[in-house]
């Protein structure tokens, strides 16, 4: 049990959390001709309807067109016995600038009695399961650049990253043998490149996830000059995976909210309270202009892995994610890590300070000079105080200054005050 780190008084209130036959009968040909109308006008209809609907996740035990021939090199390869749990066939696209990659689909396979020499990416079990997923990677830009597709699996309470195990599919088809160390990780101008990565959970981590719902995809940033680190770009992503029925419903209900670390990382589950979106209210922090489009309250039970970060808040949890647009027309760039606020509460009698740690900016996330860009901040509130003290109260939010990745304050100080409307 990780010990709390949150300070609150009556004053001041801080938090700091650690925080997818035809028939050949010539009747039968001459009775097909004569109901040819017929079955256009039904086939019209029946494709508008197609395609007016979403795509659905499904549960099966047969293996789609994509993913066929791959669980039966597996089950060959490995001696064991599979059964798909679960499939998504509907794609989910991150854009890099202008490279993208997409998560085309991908299948949950359950993999039971397999031979024991491939029992160490399983967590030395002989049962479990794979996750078979197909990406793409697209470069659009008017030159070369060189992505390696280190697209490891997390979850929540996860103790190590899930990676490609090339033994289970064949190494041709794989992503990272597409895109590796012998080929430079090269990405041509106008190329695109499409293959398979499969993920291997023993038994124990299977059943975790399959009761979570839902892992993550975390999407590694392109390079535009071979082997420099610092030649980053675009923003890092995830691809959430539903994993069954419950983790669809999850992925779904997710959507609807701000995607701060809480959402994105199922940390546990938000019930929104009151939001308001489309305020556009801007104001100017030297060379960047702010400008306020929404905020969201939601009540929020942390799962039993994250509980212990919120061990303080024993009267419950609610959190406060405001979105805001910033228009850098500054010359430095600005560190979204490394923005920070203040939100003044109780008619000014007290504070809390923006939660970093529940956010999921990393130190190569940046809003470039000219450019404009989202910035989230996160506040953990106290749910009692929330309910019967602040909520119909002010709420006044201090932004600023404007910091550059390495945290050094480029606004001369100067900070910005909103006031969130009701």
């Amino acid at each position: 049990m990780k010990k709390s780190l949150f300070l609150m008084s009556s004053l001041i209130l801080s938090t700091s959390i650690i925080l997818g036959g035809c028939g050949n009968n010539e009747d039968e040909a001459k009775k097909d001709e004569n109901s040819k109308n017929t079955q256009e006008e039904k086939g019209q209809e029946q494709d508008k309807v197609k395609k007016d609907e979403p795509k659905k996740e499904k549960e099966t035990t047969e293996g789609s067109a994509d993913f066929a021939s791959l669980i039966s090199y597996m089950e060959k390869e490995t001696q064991g016995k599979t059964k798909v749990l679960f499939e998504n066939n509907e794609p989910q696209v991150h854009k890099m600038e202008n490279v993208s990659i997409s998560l085309d689909a991908y299948s949950v396979v359950e993999l039971k009695d397999f031979h024991t020499d491939f029992n160490i990416p399983f967590n030395e079990e002989t049962n479990g399961g794979v996750i078979l997923a197909k990406y793409t990677v697209k470069n659009d830009m008017d030159k070369d650049v060189y992505y390696m597709p280190s697209l490891d699996i997390t979850f929540t309470g996860a103790d190590k990253y899930y990676t490609n195990y090339k033994e289970l599919i064949p190494e041709e088809d794989q992503l990272p043998t597409k895109l590796s160390y012998s080929t430079d990780y090269l990405l041509k101008k106008g190329e695109e490149v499409t293959g398979y990565v499969a993920y291997p959970f023993g038994a124990t981590d299977l059943a975790k996830i399959n009761e979570l719902g839902t892992v993550a995809v975390m999407i590694p940033l392109p390079l535009t000059e071979k082997e420099k680190y610092d030649s980053t770009i675009g923003s890092e992503g995830r691809f959430n995976l539903a994993l069954n029925a419950a983790g669809s419903e999850k992925v779904s209900s997710n959507s609807s909210f701000y995607q701060d670390k809480a959402t994105m990382e199922n940390m546990g589950e938000k019930k929104m309270l009151k939001e308001k979106s489309d305020i556009n209210e801007s104001k100017k922090i030297g060379d960047v202009n702010a400008t306020l489009e929404g905020y969201q309250f939601t009540a929020f039970t942390p799962n039993e892995v994250e509980a212990p970060r919120f061990s303080n808040f024993t009267n419950g949890v609610t959190l406060l994610t405001v979105k805001f647009k910033l228009d850098n027309k500054a010359a430095n760039e600005i560190g979204l890590s490394s923005m920070s606020s203040k939100l003044t509460v109780n008619d000014g009698s007290q504070y809390l300070l923006s939660e970093g740690m529940l956010l999921n900016y990393s130190y190569n996330d940046i809003i470039k000079a000219g450019e404009a860009g989202e910035l989230l901040q996160v506040f953990v509130l106290d749910q009692e105080q929330y309910e019967k003290i602040w909520k119909d109260k002010a709420f006044e939010l201090e932004l600023g200054p404007i910091r550059d990745k390495d945290a050094k304050d480029t606004s001369k100080g100067h900070t910005v005050t909103f006031t969130l409307p009701k």
